[in-house]
């Protein structure tokens, strides 16, 4: 009996072990997102999907990453995603460079400024979010999830785009 505890106990310890350095590491393991109370490690160096700019209220310039799974997808022109997509989303106030006002008299190139909104994701699970299309929101402030933070606004405006697996950005070759 004592025996069968111990090997229980071990098997636990190794299983917890992987499921967390496959969630730090913001890799899927077999189709399992990564947990959304941590920051995804390495996003920033995630390819480009695309860029946007945001107007109205937010009224910001971003930049859209994607994890290896999302970057596969966006380029075969996927309409649905795979489990385990991960879409990052940073943004910034922007601003008109100087020199480049200089040089021409007005206003012409923008620059990031100031970061805003906190850096966000949608996390692919049919499973764990399909109350919400399959995607689970985050956002994070100073890298730990927002308490302010509302999925199911994201959701919300995220279902404009049902037809496109709820997802606004298209990629940019």
């Amino acid at each position: 009996m004592k025996q069968i505890i111990v090997v229980s106990l071990a098997v636990g310890l190794v299983t917890g072990l992987i499921g967390y350095n496959a969630a730090a590491s913001g890799a899927a393991d077999e189709g399992h997102a990564p947990a959304l109370s941590e920051l995804p490690a390495g996003y920033r160096d995630w390819p480009l999907i695309t860029v946007a700019h945001e107007e109205g209220k937010l009224n910001d310039i971003r930049a859209i990453l994607g994890n290896d799974i999302a970057i596969k997808a966006f380029r075969e022109g996927a309409t649905t995603y795979p489990d385990g997509t991960i879409i990052g989303r940073l943004a910034w106030d922007y601003h008109p460079l100087e020199e480049s006002k200089a040089a021409f008299g007005a206003a012409q190139s923008f620059v990031a400024g100031v970061p805003k909104n906190g850096v966000q994701f949608m996390i692919k699970d049919a499973k764990k979010y399909a109350s919400t299309g399959g995607w689970g929101y985050v956002e994070f402030d100073d890298g730990k999830p927002s308490a302010t933070a509302m999925p199911e606004a994201c959701f919300a405006c995220h279902s404009v785009v049902k037809d496109r697996d709820f997802v606004f950005s298209r990629y940019a070759p």
